[in-house]
């Protein structure tokens, strides 16, 4: 019994590892507009949120980014996109990391979510 029991837990094991590294990854594209394209120093992939995930939530969130002249993101604001795919954008985009410049600038950003599977 013992033996049958440690048995199934491997194969749930394996079954949960195969299920993960065979999930289809999402592709992500980051657009930049305006002046910003230029300053960006490091560039962070947002994260496929898993409901979106399951639900087949696809598109483009747009946000507004001010940039400190420090080249830390001061503010965002959500232009446009799904509820489902802008806290992950949001998160994203608060984690690049620009030039420093005189001043601070502002521009668009657009992240667009697809799924692997096409």
């Amino acid at each position: 019994m013992a033996r049958c029991k440690a048995t199934f837990c491997l194969l749930l094991f394996v079954f949960g590892v195969m299920t993960f590294v065979l999930q289809p990854q999402a592709s992500m594209a980051q657009q930049v507009q305006g002046d910003l394209s230029k300053r960006v120093k490091t560039r962070v992939q947002p994260t496929y949120p898993e409901l979106a995930r399951r639900m087949s939530v696809k598109g483009s969130v747009k946000l507004m980014v001010t940039i400190a002249a420090n080249g830390k993101v001061k503010t965002t604001k959500v232009v446009g996109g799904h509820p489902l795919l802008v806290a992950a954008s949001e998160d994203a985009i608060r984690r690049w990391k620009f030039d420093p410049a005189a001043d601070e600038a502002t521009g668009v950003v657009e992240f667009t979510f697809q799924d692997g599977t096409e």
